[in-house]
């Protein structure tokens, strides 16, 4: 049974023959009853704005060059965000942050003996 139309009674609907073992051959592709289809098929024409007389193929065709275009001027919108925003900051703060190295000094230089000698004597006249 139909979950949510449980209680609902039937209608009888006035169809050819061959339409209506068609529907049915449909309906078991499906896997639904006759009435879940039939409101699948008027649900999707009614939500997506489509009429049955209408061909789908140009609206397809013009949707996906719309799509396309889209998309193009997305990319677009990036690379010049890159070009302009991105890459100069990036480049300014690797700047900042590169390191320079420093000068390096040696921290304790060994003294000859005679410059030992010479410091030591200055320390006690200096007494």
């Amino acid at each position: 049974m139909d979950k949510g139309y449980e209680k609902e009674r039937f209608e009888m609907l006035g169809i050819k023959a061959s339409v209506a073992l068609r529907f049915r051959k449909f309906c078991r592709k499906m896997s639904k009853s006759q009435s879940m289809t039939l409101l699948l098929m008027l649900d999707f024409f009614e939500g997506n704005g489509i009429s049955p007389n209408e061909s789908m193929g140009p609206k397809m065709q013009t949707l996906e060059a719309l799509i396309k275009k889209r998309i193009n001027g997305v990319i677009a919108i990036m690379k010049d965000i890159e070009k302009n925003q991105t890459k100069p900051t990036v480049a300014m703060l690797q700047s900042l942050f590169e390191e320079v190295e420093p000068i390096k000094k040696p921290r304790m230089l060994e003294k000859s003996p005679e410059e030992f000698k010479a410091q030591f004597e200055n320390k006690k006249t200096d007494l």
